[in-house]
């Protein structure tokens, strides 16, 4: 299914945000309704390690956020989807351009639905491959994703109403850095 005017602004956008664009990374599309985005590795001056071959830390970020933001995408407003653990495998050198597809399938969506109603609260782990061209695995990454229904504090427990708190540097303390004053400003004295 082609992208959509939308999704093809969301993947410029995206390519461009400093964090992504250093990984050298490049989303080449994302489907209409978010269950399928594509992403393009390159061997290139700003991805080559020391060796000649893509740097490890290429592989991982230009796929690293992709789960969870198509999970904040899918799940919508109600939801809260944080990274909670990521493994690589690299299985052998990148000499080549490197392609990722990631997938959530409608059915998965439902799983997890199903799973929050119960619970309000999952970790769920996906997996995505780095392949070259010819569907040579590269390297294979495990993203486990914390996603609970807003409101919830990862303990389970419904978040408390924290009011809005003013930041004060304190000298001394640990390392001298700012603490939270829970307190109401001080009213002046009289006669000052």
């Amino acid at each position: 299914m082609p992208e959509t005017w939308r999704t093809r602004l969301l993947r410029w956008g995206f390519n461009l945000f400093p964090a992504y664009w250093g990984t050298g990374g490049r989303i080449t599309y994302i489907a209409p309704d978010w269950h399928e985005v594509r992403v393009r590795l390159p061997l290139s001056w700003r991805t080559r390690n020391y060796v000649g071959t893509i740097f490890g830390g290429s592989l991982y970020g230009a796929v690293d956020p992709i789960y969870m933001v198509m999970l904040i995408k899918l799940l919508g407003e109600g939801y809260v989807v944080w990274d909670k653990a990521a493994t690589i495998r690299f299985r052998r050198p990148g000499r080549t351009t490197l392609y990722a597809r990631f997938e959530i399938a409608p059915e998965e969506l439902d799983a997890i639905r199903s799973e929050l109603d119960g619970t309000g609260k999952i970790d769920r782990v996906f997996q995505v491959d780095l392949t070259s061209a010819d569907g040579t695995v590269h390297a294979s990454v495990e993203k486990m994703l914390h996603i609970a229904r807003r409101g919830l504090e990862l303990s389970g427990r419904p978040s408390p109403v924290v009011p809005n708190h003013r930041m004060q540097a304190t000298e001394g303390g640990l390392g001298g850095g700012m603490t939270r004053d829970r307190r109401a400003p001080a009213a002046p004295e009289p006669g000052r």
